[in-house]
């Protein structure tokens, strides 16, 4: 390995937004708050959406989206509306039949 390239390594305390859970690892990642670990020392604290610990492949738990798209929503919301052009397309069709 090549000396000065790597970037610095050191513990950070990592904790998951949505269940509270707080894991310590090390990481090049730094963060302007800290937070005291359970060894009596103090730590940068970097928060994150989801970890392992609340991500549902991990923790089995599935959640129901909303699978429709938003023109799908939208269309459904406000009804569907025809686009213009496309009556007088289907009336020349149906002229020409």
């Amino acid at each position: 390995m090549k000396a000065g390239i790597h970037p610095d390594y050191h513990p950070v305390i990592f904790e998951d937004v949505s269940t509270g859970k707080r894991f310590l690892t090390r990481s090049t990642a730094t963060g302007t708050r800290t937070a005291e670990w359970t060894d009596g020392n103090s730590y940068p604290l970097i928060t994150v959406d989801v970890t392992s610990d609340s991500h549902p492949f991990w923790t089995g738990a599935h959640r129901v989206l909303d699978t429709a798209g938003r023109v799908e929503k939208f269309e459904r919301k406000y009804g569907r509306r025809a686009r213009p052009g496309a009556a007088q397309a289907a009336e020349s069709e149906g002229e020409a039949r």
